[in-house]
């Protein structure tokens, strides 16, 4: 196999990329060549690819079962995305509970399941699983930079078999930069509102067989949010990476080496707290005086070796990692008095609550022990190890083609929770600590995981129809220790296999019709208490797929049959907890709905081209028992509600203008309304309230300086029409939706 594409695919293996030939141009990154290859390069690439392709070829129709979206770096530059939560407004069937505004801490679900801190969704970077603690604490409180990525994909269904533990929803990888093929670099400035600045650089180069990436990258802003007394409301993140890559091929074998360095950090001036809806109708995007030191701070560091071996019969590749992450997340907590915050935000006029929001509030000081403000600094430190090897190669059986891949994985991961509160009063608009002592510790405790999955997967072709029947198994060793008391403890374990199946047929050349099912499962973690169930699932999927080259499109019908599904009570769903992350079971769930996308570039002229995406999802959910929770989203639960935090129709239209050096794009992403609680209750607030629906445009443009010679001018505008609605109730008030942000920047590539 060539060198030159050997080192620019691998690159992009070893990062547990799965993209098509065709995506590559020649400096390795991911846009169409102009310039046509020879064909014993298009051979030689189609051999490769196929090893490690999920998502086929763009050029024709897609033949994998299974949902599978890919989007490419072109598509990530088109609107300079720094939020996640906007990037996915182009993948169906994916639902979201924003937050913040930014995406800082992202709330993703795919296919109705929890979009929660994204706990129930394999998430990856570059094949390697990123959330902190995956097994013992799968809450992913760490997001990683998405506005330095060069790929974004996302698996549902049996396409998610080998990317476990959690297999209900499917799965999301982040890709990185490849180390180029020659000397290649990138510098890219913006400026906008709200103190939005944003630096990104990045060099690299291949020297016969050693190649070399560094990529350092920063945005930060000042925050949209008007803190009462004034104040910084934004955040800075930082990313660095480097990647160092040898190549070993010989004549027999090709072989590749490649060492990956990262480290991020944050610094959000974030808050849990937000409004009471007659707040919220006066100014959204105010914040009260009492989150004045509300502040997560975090470091992330992360080291990746891959080692990559292919021979003509199979290739193996092999990846050691480790992971560490470390924050701190200073926020209120409440008062030092037995009244819950959030019942003091949702019911400001009710007893005694007006009193104590007016400390809240800062409109007078507090003058009591009872009037005392709380806050606490939720300390956590996280690591995850492990190894893993993923096989493919080529079997002819009984006359029949076998394509197998296998894997496995060695994982161990474990958090330290250093739970602490200090008191603080509220004097003259402003919180004063009321005590000098060290801050009080309130939770102490560990939890580990030691987890062995193996997966198989094989596919068969014959004729038209593709079979594809594969099986996971998870392995799970859980260990908990209260630090606080040496007698409460627990070890358990956790043995299970997850078979999925699916088909394809190809009608003709143009389209194909697929099924497929699966077994999901999320584990409980380790201090859950054994009668707490794991979330267990079967999920169905069917579908048509057509691509002739200038449309395409794709309809898939989903229906997750939940035996059981599982919550976990934390402060970012505003939930009291006598023991942090407390799982509950729900019982028998339904999930189900329709996804849809479409594709089409009409061409006005010679010079002149627009392209139209649509991107549809329909969602409808079902409790099928009756049941009582003191879970702040559940209550009260009749056999027949929703679950909370699912729209039932989404939809996104992009609308485009490109010509030889400028491109102009509208994204109109419509979310319809939400319930925020399932059920009833007089302890369960927001008891039938709903989100409103939101529709969002936004706008982006860039221009070519000398047909890209001396870079390009880009202008971006999120929320053009500055819609602003109630996003969430959760955690404790109203929370908006980004008002309208615009920005100006420049970028080159030398």
């Amino acid at each position: 196999m060539n060198k030159t594409i050997l080192a620019s695919l691998i690159g992009l293996l070893a990062s547990g990329a799965h993209l098509d030939a065709n995506a590559f141009d020649p400096h390795g990154r991911t846009k169409t060549p102009k310039v046509e290859k020879s064909e014993a390069e298009k051979t030689s690439n189609e051999k490769f690819v196929e090893k490690i392709r999920i998502i086929g070829h763009a050029s024709g129709l897609r033949t994998e079962a299974g949902s599978a979206t890919f989007i490419d770096e072109a598509e990530l530059e088109k609107f300079e995305y720094d939020d996640i939560n906007r990037v996915l407004a182009n993948v169906p069937g994916v639902n979201i509970r924003q937050e913040d505004g930014y995406g800082l801490r992202p709330n993703i679900g795919f296919r109705g399941a929890t979009p929660e801190r994204s706990k129930k969704i394999a998430l990856m970077e570059d094949g390697i699983l990123i959330t902190p603690a995956p097994y013992s604490a799968s809450a992913a409180y760490y997001f990683p930079m998405v506005s330095r990525m060069t790929g974004v994909e996302v698996f549902k269904g049996p396409a998610s078999i080998k990317y476990g533990p959690n297999t209900v929803a499917g799965a999301l990888n982040l890709t990185t930069r490849a180390v180029p093929l020659d000397s290649e670099g990138g510098l890219d400035i913006a400026a906008g509102v709200d103190g939005y600045n944003k630096y990104h650089l990045h060099y690299g180069n291949t020297n016969g067989d050693f190649g070399y990436l560094v990529e350092a990258m920063n945005v930060d802003a000042s925050g949209f949010k008007e803190l009462d007394g004034g104040g910084d409301t934004g955040f800075d993140k930082q990313s660095y990476m480097a990647k160092f890559n040898y190549d070993l091929s010989t004549k027999e074998a090709n072989q590749l080496i490649e060492l990956k360095l990262g480290y991020d950090s944050e610094i959000s001036n974030e808050s849990y707290l937000g409004l009471t809806d007659s707040d919220f109708a006066q100014n959204p995007n105010r914040r009260y005086a009492a989150s004045q030191l509300d502040l997560m701070d975090w470091t992330h560091s992360n080291a990746l070796i891959t080692h990559f071996y292919e021979t003509e019969s199979f290739s193996l590749t092999t990846r050691a990692y480790r992971n560490n992450f470390e924050r701190s997340w200073n926020k209120l907590n409440g008062f030092d008095f037995d009244i819950k915050l959030e019942d003091i935000i949702a019911k400001p006029l009710e007893g005694n609550n007006p009193d104590f929001f007016e400390i809240i509030s800062g409109q007078r000081d507090s003058e009591s022990n009872l009037e005392t403000l709380v806050l606490g600094d939720n300390a956590r430190e996280y690591f995850s190890h492990g190894l893993q090897s993923d096989f493919a190669t080529t079997w002819k059986i009984a006359g029949l083609t076998h394509n197998i891949e296998a894997g496995i994985r060695y994982h161990v991961d474990e958090i330290e929770r250093l739970h602490t509160i200090d008191y603080y009063n509220m004097v003259g608009g402003n919180l004063v600590k009321k005590t000098a002592d060290a801050p009080q510790k309130t939770t102490f405790n560990t939890e580990k995981s030691t987890a062995v999955s193996v997966y198989i997967q094989d596919s068969v072709t014959i004729d038209d129809l593709t079979l594809t029947a594969g099986v996971r198994g998870e392995f799970i060793d859980a260990i908990y220790q209260n630090t606080f008391d040496e007698l409460d403890w627990l070890e358990k374990d956790s043995r299970i296999w997850l078979p999925g199946f699916s088909a394809f047929y190809k009608a003709s050349n143009e389209l194909g019709f697929l099924f497929g099912v699966n077994k999901g499962y999320v584990p409980t973690s380790p201090q859950q208490d054994p009668q707490i169930k794991p979330e267990e699932s079967v999920n169905y999927e069917l579908g048509l797929r057509y691509n002739d080259s200038v449309t395409q499109a794709e309809v898939i019908g989903f229906f997750n049959d939940f035996s059981n599904l599982k919550e976990s009570c934390t402060f970012s769903a505003s939930a009291n907890c006598t023991v942090i992350d407390t799982e509950y079971n729900a019982g028998e769930v339904d999930l189900y709905g329709i996804e849809a996308s479409l594709k089409h570039t009409f061409n006005l002229t010679n010079s002149l081209d627009m392209p139209l995406s649509v991107v549809y999802t329909y969602s409808e959910s079902e409790f099928k028992q009756s049941f009582k929770s003191d879970f702040p989203l559940w209550g009260e639960v009749e056999a027949g509600d929703e679950v909370p935090y699912l729209a039932k129709n989404q939809l996104t239209v992009t609308l485009g203008l490109s010509a030889n050096q400028w491109q102009a794009s509208l994204l109109t992403k419509y979310i319809g309304e939400m319930k925020e609680t399932s059920g009833t209750g007089d302890k369960i607030n927001f008891v039938g309230v709903t989100t409103k629906p939101l529709t969002v445009v936004d706008f982006s443009a860039s221009y070519d300086i000398a047909d890209g010679d001396d870079g390009a001018i880009y202008l971006k505008v999120d929320n053009l029409f500055d819609t602003v609605e109630i996003i969430s109730h959760r955690p404790y008030g109203a929370r908006p939706s980004k008002p309208r942000s615009a920005m100006i920047g420049y970028k080159i590539l030398f």
